[in-house]
């Protein structure tokens, strides 16, 4: 049974300052997402589902969806704070939404198979959607067998700013042992540092493994999810800035020890747009890809 990829964009990128979901970073127009497709479609995924908000659907079929209809099988689904589980109450005032372990869970009315999940943002690379297809195939029997794609700290910051990373502890065979979210991380005086709860910088190592929230799961995770977040929900009801990760239910799975964690290697470099100026940085990395022969000139 072939894979899905679930692509989270519902995200408005507040420290971007619009929508960089649909910004045009290839030679012909096409977007983040765009080559994310491609590598999906040459990877043996199945399927495509987007997470998106209900305010830019229109936008979005005009400008996105249209694209695939005629190579690979789309759908999309909408993230709303009013999707949560029966009997689960909140405080109605709440605006901001519940985070992207809420976007994982409401998915599932749109996916069947094993499948991925990915930020549309960022880009990659080709050889991590093969190892993860791979993994994906190879398990999709199983029950509570996961992956993560890992990727080396020092590749994935920003030079126009701080970053979030959940950076991992991983273990014995490659099994991650824990993932914590890190926020403001960047290179401070030549060395890679997060700012904890009391804003002292911490030392993170350069070889440290870090999640960019390429995750590969079963179907089964959906049941974990929801009674996780229901859970959440039950704690957080009346916190306005509370927030439902991916990584807290993945820690949650492997402390009780319902599922594991592959961390799987990959030679794919990973870039992405997390503030204005980095797009710069991202045509050109891309237009550096085509010219190597990773990547043909026109992919649609």
């Amino acid at each position: 049974m072939k894979p899905s990829l679930l692509i989270l964009a519902a995200g408005m990128g507040n420290r971007y300052g619009g929508l960089k979901q649909l910004d045009e970073v290839g030679p012909n127009g096409e977007t983040v997402m765009d080559y994310s497709v491609f590598d999906a479609k040459r990877a043996d995924f199945q399927k495509i589902v987007f997470v998106i908000r209900k305010d830019f659907a229109a936008e979005f079929e005009k400008k996105i969806l249209i694209k695939y209809v005629n190579q690979i099988n789309v759908d999309y689904v909408f993230q709303d704070i009013n999707d949560v589980p029966e009997g689960c109450r909140f405080d109605t005032k709440r605006e901001k939404p519940w985070g992207t372990g809420h976007a994982v869970m409401v998915a599932e009315k749109a996916i069947n198979t094993p499948f991925a999940v990915i930020n549309a943002d960022d880009f990659y690379g080709y050889d991590a959607f093969c190892v993860t297809s791979e993994y994906l195939q190879k398990e999709q029997y199983s029950h509570g067998k996961y992956s993560m794609v890992g990727y080396i700290i020092n590749n994935t910051l920003s030079e126009s700013g701080f970053v979030s990373r959940g950076v991992c502890h991983v273990g014995e065979n490659s099994i991650l042992a824990d993932i914590t979210e890190r926020t403001k991380i960047e290179k401070r005086n030549n060395s890679i540092s997060y700012i904890d709860h009391g804003g002292t910088a911490i030392t993170i190592p350069d070889n440290s493994i870090v999640s960019m929230n390429f995750w590969g799961f079963t179907t089964d995770y959906f049941a974990f999810s929801k009674k996780l977040f229901a859970d959440f929900l039950n704690k957080n009801s009346n916190n306005s800035d509370a927030e439902f990760y991916i990584p807290f239910a993945v820690n949650s799975l492997i402390n009780s020890r319902q599922a594991e964690v592959k961390v799987l290697q990959t030679t794919a470099k990973w870039f992405g747009i997390t503030y204005p100026q980095d797009k710069i940085q991202t045509v050109s990395n891309i237009k550096r890809l085509i010219e190597n022969g990773d990547y043909p000139h026109k992919i649609l």
